[in-house]
């Protein structure tokens, strides 16, 4: 289970402010409805919805970000709420992470088994995976390229670099680092 953060001291707790919760949703239609209705059921009002239908997270369902304003006892009934109706919440409360980093792996990712080289980055307890998308090439066999951003605590952008070098060299796949640093 996801931890939430009631948004601060129980003294603010009827002082409306923003929120953010990122699901993850089937891509079936109705589920973003399905998503938005605790919500606004439970007083919160919609800043932004951020539905990113053309990108997959790891277990292959669509991530949506909600940005909303409500009092940190509303939004703990609208994440209760949402997990009742049957969503998945993957984050909500005050962001976990302060850096995010994006990097390509290349190489046989379906044959090296794609679901167990997330799960290791993701047992990192520097990073979590918060974006991923995998593009297999046709007619090249068992290649294709993957792009992960990664959410590091802060201060830890190289220890999750070091995480996805370990695993990349552990299963033969190449790692395109972001380029980072430098001075003009």
């Amino acid at each position: 289970m996801v931890p939430v953060s009631d948004g601060g001291p129980e003294g603010d707790a009827d002082e409306r402010q923003a929120h953010t919760v990122r699901l993850e949703l089937v891509d079936e239609p109705g589920e973003l409805l399905n998503a938005l209705h605790p919500i606004a059921e439970n007083g919160g009002n919609l800043l932004s919805v951020f539905h990113e239908r053309g990108s997959l997270t790891p277990r292959g369902h669509i991530p949506v970000e909600v940005d909303l304003e409500c009092t940190a006892r509303q939004f703990r009934t609208v994440i209760e709420s949402l997990r009742d109706a049957g969503v998945n919440v993957i984050q909500a409360g005050t962001e976990q992470y302060g850096e995010e980093v994006t990097v390509l792996l290349a190489g046989p990712l379906v044959g090296t088994d794609l679901s167990d080289t997330l799960s290791r980055i993701e047992a990192c307890a520097s990073a979590s995976v918060v974006d991923f998308s995998l593009t297999d090439e046709q007619g090249v066999d068992d290649v294709s390229s993957a792009r992960l951003r990664l959410a590091a605590t802060e201060g830890s952008t190289d220890a999750a670099l070091d995480c996805v070098r370990d695993v990349a060299d552990e299963k033969d796949l190449h790692v395109v680092e972001p380029l980072v640093g430098g001075s003009a």
